[in-house]
């Protein structure tokens, strides 16, 4: 049977557009080759640029079929095609994120966007009206939700096997950002990061901080409820945080630490998490993303491992590879994906969605807290609710 990309029905592969991710940038790749690798999904149209020439020749350099150099039509003449895309990745500057998923929820396409949501809390709360009017799907790439340890962490949790959560410390560590590095006019990465046109309130926070906090929401069930805030802007004449320390205060009465910098010399992307409860304790580091250390109370340290050790079905659906064969940060965005398409072929098909991926409305908390962050440090880092 002969199954053209022109089928209504989810029996097809999928049609990805994208948005941002031109020359020069980074994260762009990463999702692409993080949607097309299970073969489920493949980009073919793009805004890769607001330049003309950039938006051509980025979408020559993937082969995409079409390109456009803006995203409003892109959303619209995508939409009105009968083989038009099913779903867009919007992988822009911060300021542009709830722009262009406006644009395309607007049009019926589902949206999976970066992090932080939007530019604003006001501007986030905004986009998740919008996106519950459209009802369409929307996604936010928190990746290392995907990992299958991270995933395991947290079904210990659901099924009480740390007991009551007393502390967490979670801490995200980079050095790109140690030096001046934006003042390089081929450093477009760091220009638009500590540009407040560009990216908002925050550099670091908005940045990696907010990974962090997702993380430990998303690992312990419980969303953290107060901080108490220190940012700092340690380069001289940046803008904005380069550095930040917080105290966490979570739902249901946890607390712990967050600390997180882009300016911590030697570090390359540390992110790490310690969880504490009155039966046992977890760890885990992204930098070494297959083991889940569990500390059970009174008895000796236990290394999970991914395709190994790890017994939940909630890993176990994320895992690839049988165990000693390394999964890592491509594979924890591709799992996103995977789930998230599923999704979209459920929405096709006219079933309900399962979900399983990070929604908006982790956006729309994820901006609060950024927010929080920033109010908290200007108040001589006073306590503020989030």
């Amino acid at each position: 049977m002969d199954i053209t990309n022109t089928n209504p029905g989810s029996n097809r592969r999928l049609r990805g557009g994208i948005v941002g991710g031109g020359r020069g940038a980074f994260i762009g790749a990463v999702h692409r080759i993080a949607v097309e690798l299970d073969g489920q999904a493949q980009v073919v149209a793009g805004a890769m640029s607001s330049t003309a020439e950039t938006a051509r020749t980025s979408a020559e350099d993937w082969f995409l079929s079409r390109w456009y150099d803006d995203f409003e039509t892109m959303a619209q003449q995508e939409a009105a095609r009968e083989d038009g895309i099913d779903f867009v990745m919007i992988v822009t500057p911060n300021h542009l994120h709830a722009k262009a998923a406006k644009a395309f929820l607007r049009a019926g396409i589902h949206v999976m966007c970066e992090k932080p949501l939007a530019f604003t809390v006001e501007e986030a709360e905004e986009l998740a009206a919008v996106a519950r009017e459209s009802r369409v799907l929307f996604g936010l790439t928190h990746t290392y939700t995907g990992y299958p340890a991270v995933r395991e962490a947290r079904q210990m949790v659901l099924d009480d096997e740390l007991g009551e959560i007393r502390k967490v410390l979670v801490e995200y560590q980079q050095d790109w950002l140690m030096d001046a590095v934006e003042e390089d006019p081929e450093a477009k990465q760091a220009q638009w990061r500590v540009d407040p046109e560009c990216a908002g309130i925050s550099c670091c926070v908005g940045d990696i901080g907010s990974h962090a906090a997702n993380l430990v929401e998303f690992v312990t069930g419980r969303n953290i409820a107060s901080i108490c805030a220190d940012l700092t802007a340690f380069v001289p004449g940046r803008l904005l945080d380069d550095d930040a320390n917080m105290l966490l205060r979570l739902q249901g009465g946890g607390k712990g630490t967050l600390t997180c910098s882009q300016v911590a010399c030697g570090e390359e992307n540390n992110l790490s998490l310690r969880v504490y409860g009155s039966k046992g304790g977890l760890e885990w580091h992204q930098q070494e993303p297959n083991t889940l250390i569990f500390k059970p109370a009174g008895q000796p340290w236990q290394y999970l491992r991914t395709s190994v050790s790890l017994k939940s079905v909630a890993a176990a659906e994320v895992t690839r590879t049988p165990g000693g064969h390394p999964e890592g940060y491509l594979e924890a965005f591709a799992n996103l994906y995977r789930l998230f398409l599923a999704d979209v072929r459920r929405f096709i098909d006219g079933t309900p969605p399962v979900g399983g991926y990070p929604s908006i409305d982790e956006g729309v908390h994820g901006m609060r807290f950024i927010a929080r962050a920033v109010e908290s440090s200007n108040a001589n880092s006073s306590w503020v609710e989030v």
